[in-house]
C-alpha cells in the first residue's frame, strides 16, 4: 500500500496540467518559453495579439537594431548573417517568426491575461485571461515588455491643439509629413531618429524639443560598436566610467553648445543607473549641426491657436506634434496587488530573482541596460529556466519523454 502522504497519481487520476506561463510573445517570452522547453519542462506562450513580435511589428519603418546581429541572437538560434551586422525592424520580426517555428514553441494567441493571483491551494499561480479563463501554472515569467503603453504627458491645453498630436508609437515613416512644420518632444534615441527621418523624407521644419541634455554616442566607432563598450563596463564603479565616458565624448562627438545641445552636466554611466540610456547617433549630430534639425526648449503648455508654449518662453506654431515622450510598463493591473513593483511600477527584481513575497513569479525585459536588452534577455531566459527547473522540479509538468 502506498503512503497516503505521498502524492501518487493512477491513470485514471492523472497529474494535474501545470506548465510555466509565459505572458508576451516577443523576444523576451519566445527565449524564456525556448530555454524552459530545452530542459524539458512545458512552457505556454500566451500573446495576446494575433501573431508573435507584436510590438516589433508596430515599430517606425526606419528602425535598426543599435545593438550587433551577434550580440542580439536569442538562445539556440543565431540571427542569419544576411542580415547585416544592424537588423532592421522587419527582419526582427522575421527572425522572431522562425524562432517560434524552428523551436516548436506552445504559443496561443489572441489571450489577454488581465491579472494573476496565488492559486487557492497556495502553490503555483491562477491567471486571469480573456474569456473568463482561468488558467492554473506552476510559475509564471512575464514578459510584457518595456514599451507597452505609450505615454503622453498631459500639458495643459492639450486638447485645444488643431494640429495633428500623435505618440511615436503611431509613427511609421516620414513620407507623410513632406513639407510639414514638425515638432518632435523628446530626444531618447526614438525622438533623434524620428527627427532625422522627418528630414531626410522632405519636412518643411524639423525641431526636437529638449528638457535634459542627453549623452550622445556614436553606434559605432572604426568598427567598434558602442555595445561592445556597455558589456565592458557594467561592473566597473560607476565615478570611473562617467570619466571614461566624458573623454571619449570629447574625441568622438564634436560640441553642439551652439546648436541648443551642450555637453551634459552629470556623467554617462550616472544616467544609464537612473534609467535613461545614451543616444546612439544614427544622423542627428549631421542633422543638428546643418540646421536641419533645430534644438527648441522643452513644451511646457498648448495655447488656443494652435501654438505651443515652450519652457523659455517662446511660442511656436508646428503643424504636427510627434511626442517621442516614452512608455509606461502598465504592470498594475496584472500584479500590483502583490507588493512586487517599485514606485515607478518597475518590477522589484528580474532574471532568475523572483520577489520574496512571489515565489516562482519571474520578470524579464524591463531594464533598459546598455549592453544590449536583446541580449540581456537572452541570458535572463536560460537563467530563469534553471531557476524553474531547480525550484518548481515537483510541481511543473513536465514535456513527453
Amino acid at each position: 500500500m502506498a503512503d497516503s502522504t505521498s502524492p501518487t497519481h493512477s491513470p485514471a487520476h492523472p497529474a494535474p496540467d501545470r506548465p510555466v506561463y509565459v505572458i508576451g510573445g516577443g523576444p523576451g517570452g519566445l527565449s524564456a518559453a525556448y530555454a524552459l522547453r530545452a530542459r524539458g519542462i512545458r512552457a505556454v506562450v500566451l500573446e495576446k495579439s494575433d501573431r508573435v513580435g507584436a510590438s516589433w511589428r508596430g515599430h517606425y519603418d526606419r528602425l535598426h537594431l543599435h545593438t550587433t546581429r551577434r550580440l542580439s541572437s536569442l538562445p539556440g538560434l543565431p540571427m542569419p548573417r544576411r542580415f547585416g551586422r544592424w537588423v532592421s525592424r522587419d527582419n526582427v520580426v522575421r527572425y522572431l517568426e522562425k524562432y517560434a517555428e524552428h523551436h516548436r514553441l506552445d504559443i496561443v494567441t489572441g489571450v489577454e491575461v488581465s491579472r494573476i493571483e496565488r492559486a487557492p491551494d497556495g502553490t503555483g499561480w491562477l491567471l486571469h485571461a480573456t474569456g473568463g479563463r482561468e488558467l492554473a501554472g506552476a510559475a509564471v515569467v512575464v514578459a510584457t515588455g518595456y514599451n507597452h503603453t505609450p505615454r503622453v504627458p498631459d500639458w495643459p491645453g492639450r486638447d485645444t491643439f488643431t494640429g495633428e498630436l500623435l505618440h511615436a508609437g503611431e509613427y511609421r515613416s516620414g513620407k507623410p509629413y513632406a513639407g510639414r512644420d514638425v515638432l518632435v518632444v523628446g530626444v531618447g534615441n526614438t525622438g533623434a531618429e524620428i527627427a532625422v527621418d522627418l528630414v531626410e523624407n522632405g519636412a518643411s521644419r524639423v525641431r526636437l524639443a529638449v528638457r535634459t541634455v542627453p549623452h550622445i554616442v556614436r553606434r559605432s566607432t572604426a568598427g567598434w560598436a558602442a555595445q561592445y563598450s556597455g558589456i565592458l563596463v557594467r561592473r566597473l564603479p560607476v565615478g570611473l566610467v562617467d570619466r571614461i565616458s566624458r573623454v571619449q565624448a570629447k574625441v568622438a562627438v564634436p560640441d553642439l553648445s551652439a546648436h541648443g545641445l551642450p555637453r551634459p552636466d552629470t556623467g554617462l554611466y550616472s544616467r544609464v543607473k537612473e534609467g535613461a540610456i545614451p543616444v546612439q547617433d544614427v544622423g542627428l549630430i549631421d542633422a543638428v549641426r546643418r540646421g536641419e534639425v533645430e534644438i527648441v526648449a522643452a513644451v511646457d503648455g498648448f495655447e488656443e491657436g494652435g501654438k505651443i508654449v515652450l519652457a523659455d518662453g517662446t511660442r511656436i506654431s508646428p503643424d504636427t506634434v510627434i511626442a517621442a515622450t516614452g512608455y509606461v510598463r502598465a504592470l498594475e493591473p496584472l500584479v500590483g496587488h502583490l507588493g512586487v513593483l517599485d514606485p515607478r511600477g518597475r518590477p522589484v527584481v528580474h532574471g532568475a530573482r523572483t520577489p520574496n513575497t512571489a515565489p516562482g513569479l519571474y520578470f524579464t525585459g524591463f531594464t533598459n541596460p546598455i549592453s544590449g536588452n536583446l541580449r540581456e534577455m537572452a541570458i535572463d531566459a536560460l537563467k530563469i529556466a534553471k531557476a524553474v527547473a531547480r525550484d518548481g522540479s515537483g510541481a511543473v509538468s513536465r514535456l513527453p519523454g
